[in-house]
């Protein structure tokens, strides 16, 4: 069993190599071996492409030995047709006489039936090894399916006083960005933006802000930018609005007729509670995970909610002495480091 912890776990590290680029898709990770030794491995395609068993039996030079090899694979093989083959007649296809699975797969049209569809041709099939890493792993998928919604970060910097934002009267004398966070802290946002599909924030954070919401401080693609605009105040002028990137508006007016490439409209109540509005709407639209970037209401709203799986905070080093108040929450610190002079608290409900 040693050894089969020692191969899930090259599988989970090789699926991380997907991230931020299989969406709605999960990033699996597939390692084949022979005698104790690596003969193929590979991991999740970008959306459309091979799946991480295909890539990995691909990578085998010598296919013949397949017959006596075994396969490991962070989450179940799929049992039908999407955008590829089912990747479970793969491996029956090519004899492969054993699979060890991290995970069972919760999609509906998946839950069991690969394993079944294995079994059946004869395949000595394993589940659950590093069953806990392969979910913490698997995190975005799984809330996905199981939850009906994404998997929901909320990310904010704070000053050392518990302060997000200065006092309006402080951003009408000095309109220039208020940075609480030095700029290795900003680039390791932008990272983030590339590992998750969609980023959110509320109207008065893009009033006061004009924010961007790109990743031009790292290498990937740019999130889905979502953001919440009851009346359409926003001026088309803003950042949201220039195309760079997909941007949907939730907002309650309904004439949106105005046709902007690459933006859409949905619309939501605005009387009622919100963040479970959003959920919905971003479920239909098969987004997978959010962050949500502010402002403070916005990120109030999940919290009130109760709809929300991390939260990570900066804190910097400097001082506001007034300006909105950070939001509360209760919830479990999982992780805190430093970065120069700002620390950064990660915390799970």
């Amino acid at each position: 069993m040693t050894e089969d912890y020692s191969f899930m776990a090259r599988a989970i590290q090789l699926a991380k190599s997907g991230l931020g680029a299989t969406y709605p898709n999960p990033m699996v990770g597939c390692v084949i071996v022979l005698q104790g030794k690596i003969i193929g491995e590979g991991f999740t395609s970008p959306y459309g492409g091979p799946h991480a068993e295909v890539n990995a039996i691909a990578s085998v030079k010598d296919k013949s030995q397949l017959k006596f090899a075994t396969l490991y694979v962070t989450l179940e093989p799929c049992s039908h047709f999407g955008k590829t083959p089912p990747c479970a007649d793969l491996i029956i296809q090519h004899n492969i006489p054993k699979v060890v699975i991290g995970l069972l797969d919760p999609h509906e049209k998946v839950a069991g039936k690969g394993i079944i569809r294995l079994k059946d041709s004869g395949c000595e099939t394993f589940l659950g090894v590093l069953e806990e890493e392969c979910r913490e792993h698997h995190k975005r998928f799984l809330t996905f399916h199981k939850k009906k919604r994404p998997y929901i970060i909320l990310k904010w910097a704070e000053t050392q006083d518990g302060f997000i934002a200065p006092d309006k009267e402080e951003r009408k004398s000095n309109p220039e960005p208020f940075w609480i966070t030095n700029k290795t802290s900003r680039q390791l946002v932008h990272q983030w933006r590339a590992e998750e599909q969609a980023i959110l924030v509320g109207t008065n954070t893009v009033i006061e802000d004009n924010p961007r919401l790109d990743v031009r401080q790292w290498k990937g693609k740019n999130p889905l930018r979502i953001l919440l605009d009851k009346s359409l105040r926003i001026d088309k002028e803003a950042h949201m609005f220039d195309g760079s990137a997909p941007t949907l508006v939730l907002t309650e007016n309904a004439d949106t007729t105005e046709y902007q490439e690459r933006i859409e409209y949905e619309v939501i109540d605005f009387s009622k509670p919100l963040a479970k509005q959003i959920c919905n709407v971003l479920f239909k639209q098969n987004i997978t995970s959010l962050i949500v970037e502010g402002g403070a209401q916005t990120l109030r709203n999940f919290i009130a909610e109760n709809l929300w799986d991390e939260v990570r905070v900066f804190t910097g080093a400097t001082y506001f002495h007034k300006g909105i108040k950070a939001p509360e929450f209760n919830g479990k610190l999982i992780s805190n480091r430093t970065i120069q002079t700002d620390q950064l608290n990660s915390f799970k409900p």
